[in-house]
């Protein structure tokens, strides 16, 4: 059967990107960066071995745009390109899907009452493309794993709650395991931490809220996810609301976990956080 083998939380910012391709990972501002990504590419190579990854990921209007913003959209394709955001596709290789695996997740989904946009085809942007090279090696035409995108609305309101998207991990949990093939999955969830980027508050940063994020959603996931989204950005940011997407990553875990590796890192408009975990039940 299918098993859930980690879960990651992952910051996604566009410069991130930006500076991967133009290899400045031995820039002074980068290093730090780059080098606290670099214990849990070790883990997932070395340890975890995945087959598929489950990323969680928002759109930011390249393929989804205002007048039609799904609430959760799943990718159901063989293979996935990367966008091109205005200033050319970034130098990655097309991504593998899982027709298979993502037709099962689609239709035990469904049926648990997650209404879905189904995609056979999607071109995934950063929010989808930051954390994937800081995570897995590749060369030039191909990934080491299988990747199911998994589209959460935090753009346009109204957006879904926490805690329906901690209930949309249970559900990914529950499909994963019913899953009849040996396969063996990771869930990341990306995006945040606090940042916003307009008004009065641009540049708005919570450091310390976003080091208790990192703990509480490990201790405390369902009272985290009690919280309203009014809470959040109150505290994080209008941006920092897209957090809620670390919610699916952590609901599809088991109720305790173990901290494999945090980091944290704050030099600049976002808080950038990782988190790698373990089930410990």
């Amino acid at each position: 059967m299918g098993k859930i083998v980690a879960g990651i939380g992952s910051s996604h910012v566009p410069s991130i990107g930006r500076a991967y391709d133009q290899k400045k990972q031995a820039d002074p501002a980068w290093q730090p960066l780059f080098d606290g990504y670099e214990p849990v590419k070790r883990w997932l190579a070395e340890e975890v071995k995945a087959d598929v990854v489950i990323l969680v990921y928002n759109d930011h209007g390249t393929e989804f745009f205002l007048d039609r913003y799904p609430t959760f959209a799943l990718g159901v394709a063989d293979s996935y390109e990367v966008a091109d955001e205005g200033y050319g596709k970034r130098p990655l290789p097309d991504f593998p899907g899982d027709a298979a695996f993502s037709e099962h997740l689609a239709n035990h989904l469904v049926a648990d009452e997650f209404d879905l946009t189904l995609c056979q085809e999607m071109a995934l942007d950063h929010g989808f493309l930051t954390a994937m090279p800081l995570l897995w090696d590749h060369d030039d035409t191909a990934w080491p794993v299988k990747v199911v995108p998994l589209l959460v609305n935090v753009i346009q309101h109204p957006l879904p709650t926490g805690q329906r998207c901690f209930k949309l991990g249970e559900a990914i949990r529950r499909a994963v395991e019913a899953y009849p093939e040996d396969t063996r999955v990771v869930v990341v969830g990306t995006g945040g931490l606090s940042h916003q980027l307009n008004g009065e508050r641009f540049g708005h940063i919570n450091e310390e809220w976003d080091k208790q994020w990192l703990q509480r959603i490990q201790d405390e996931p369902r009272e985290l996810a009690a919280l309203s989204h009014k809470e959040v950005m109150t505290a994080a940011g209008a941006e920092g609301g897209e957090v809620i997407m670390w919610f699916v990553m952590r609901g599809a875990m088991t109720e305790r976990v173990e901290e494999v590796h945090r980091f944290y890192y704050a030099p600049m408009t976002t808080g950038i956080g990782l988190l790698a975990l373990n089930n410990s039940d």
